[in-house]
C-alpha cells in the first residue's frame, strides 16, 4: 500500500501535464523564447490592415526593458495607416493627473480582477492604484510599439513574470491621441 500511493500520485500528476493534441485550452504557460519572452508581437486580429510594420530602432529600444524592470520584453514598431483609427485604453493614477496620457496602453478595455490586470501588464501597486480609465482614439500616422511585457520586481515579496499579454507603447501619447473619455473606478466586490 505504501508504494501504491506515490505511484498513483505520479500518474495523476503526469496526466495533468500530458494534454491531448486537440485540446483547445492551454493550462500551462506559453513556452519562453530564447530571449525569455513569451507571446507574439504580431498585430491583434482587430488591428490587421490598420497598421504597417516600420523600422524605428530608437523607439523600439526605448520601449524594451531589462528583466525585473518592467517595460516590454519584445516588440515590433507599427505605424497607424492614414484614414484608419483604433481605440486604445489606459488605466492610470488619479493622484497624478499627468499620468492620464502616459506611455503604456492596451488594445482592449480592462475587465476582470484588478490583480489579474496588474499581472498581465506588470503594473506594480507602487506605480498606480489603477483608479481611472481613459479610452482614446489613436491618430493616423502615429508610431507605436506592440509587444509583450517584461518581468517587474515590485518588492521582495512581489514579482510579475514576463507576460504574453500585448501592450502598446506610445512615446508621446498627449500628441498622439484624441477623442478621449475618462472613467472612474468603482468598488464592485464579488
Amino acid at each position: 500500500m505504501k508504494n501504491i500511493l506515490p505511484i498513483a500520485l505520479l500518474l495523476a500528476l503526469s496526466a495533468c501535464a500530458n494534454f491531448p493534441a486537440n485540446n483547445t485550452q492551454t493550462m500551462v504557460p506559453a513556452e519562453p523564447l530564447a530571449n525569455g519572452c513569451i507571446g507574439s508581437t504580431e498585430l491583434p486580429a482587430k488591428y490587421k490592415g490598420k497598421f504597417m510594420a516600420v523600422e524605428d530602432a530608437a523607439l523600439l529600444a526605448e520601449s524594451l526593458g531589462e528583466p525585473s524592470k518592467g517595460k516590454l520584453c519584445q516588440g515590433q514598431v507599427y505605424e497607424l495607416k492614414q484614414g484608419e483609427s483604433v481605440v486604445i485604453y489606459r488605466a492610470w493614477n488619479s493622484t497624478n493627473p499627468g499620468s492620464e496620457k502616459g506611455k503604456w496602453w492596451a488594445a482592449s478595455k480592462p475587465k476582470g480582477k484588478t490583480a489579474g490586470y496588474r499581472e498581465d501588464y506588470e503594473i506594480c501597486y507602487q506605480w498606480s492604484p489603477l483608479d481611472k480609465l481613459t479610452s482614446c482614439t489613436l491618430k493616423a500616422g502615429t508610431k507605436v510599439v506592440i509587444g509583450n511585457g517584461q518581468s517587474a520586481e515590485c518588492s521582495q515579496y512581489l514579482t510579475y513574470l514576463v507576460s504574453a499579454a500585448q501592450q502598446i507603447y506610445i512615446e508621446n501619447a498627449a500628441a498622439s491621441v484624441e477623442d478621449c473619455k475618462t472613467y472612474d473606478a468603482v468598488f464592485s466586490w464579488k
